[in-house]
């Protein structure tokens, strides 16, 4: 059964005395939930809920109202609980999908290890995100000079882990250090002592024999805070 309820359910008496709250009204209390709470996502949202059983008692709910149950989170396959205020206690859980449709990054063609991006290596197809490894590309404007990490197939969504930046600095390079600290700016001379692109850490030996760690800020420039 679709519905899980909780063990603090209260079912209405024999008697029928008591009336079952509008199932129709649960649905809603968990549409607009759900809408609410995912209206920031990117791309289009698409929002799904298994039914409510009709042959389900509830005692009569002056106040009730919705929320997301520990461990769950409206992404994909989750759970929304509903429960009643006053002025009898119960609970009950209800099955939701969320659908996140958004444009995507993906390989236009089967690409190698160590090649370098250019446009054409890139498409975009629209795509559920929620079906996706977490960190797929959305924009493909700043992944032409990246490299590529490993051998790709087509057709395949871009992940940060895939690729990295375009080597700038080779091992054994004369680099110029930039020490930044306070507002100053202080350079010194150094060699690179191994490859690395913009935004990368790289360890610099200076001419004093120091090793230091600093990040590519572009070709030969290293800087170090």
């Amino acid at each position: 059964m679709l519905l899980l309820l909780a063990l603090g359910v209260a079912l209405a008496s024999r008697s029928g005395c008591a009336q079952t709250p509008d199932l129709a009204e649960i649905q809603r209390a968990v549409d607009a939930f759900v809408r609410a709470h995912t209206a920031t996502l990117p791309g289009r949202v698409e929002i799904g809920q298994g039914p409510v059983d009709p042959r389900l008692k509830l005692a009569p709910c002056e106040s009730m109202e919705a929320f997301l149950p520990a461990g769950s989170r409206l992404w994909g396959n989750g759970t929304v609980g509903v429960r009643c205020l006053r002025p009898v206690k119960w609970s009950l859980f209800v099955p939701v999908q969320v659908r996140v449709w958004a444009d995507v990054v993906v390989s236009a063609r089967a690409l190698t290890r160590g090649q370098t991006l250019v446009p054409s290596d890139l498409a975009v197809q629209t795509l559920d995100l929620t079906q996706l490894p977490q960190g797929a590309f959305t924009d493909p404007s700043p992944l032409a000079g990246k490299m590529v990490n490993t051998r790709i197939a087509g057709g395949m969504p871009l992940r940060p882990d895939m690729l990295r930046a375009a080597t700038v600095i080779l091992q054994g390079q004369a680099v110029r250090l930039v020490f930044t600290a306070n507002g100053l700016n202080v350079s010194s001379e150094g060699r690179a002592l191994g490859n690395a692109g913009v935004g990368e850490p790289v360890q610099v030996r200076t001419a004093s024999g120091k090793v230091i760690k600093g990040i590519v800020q572009g070709p030969g420039v290293v800087e170090v805070h």
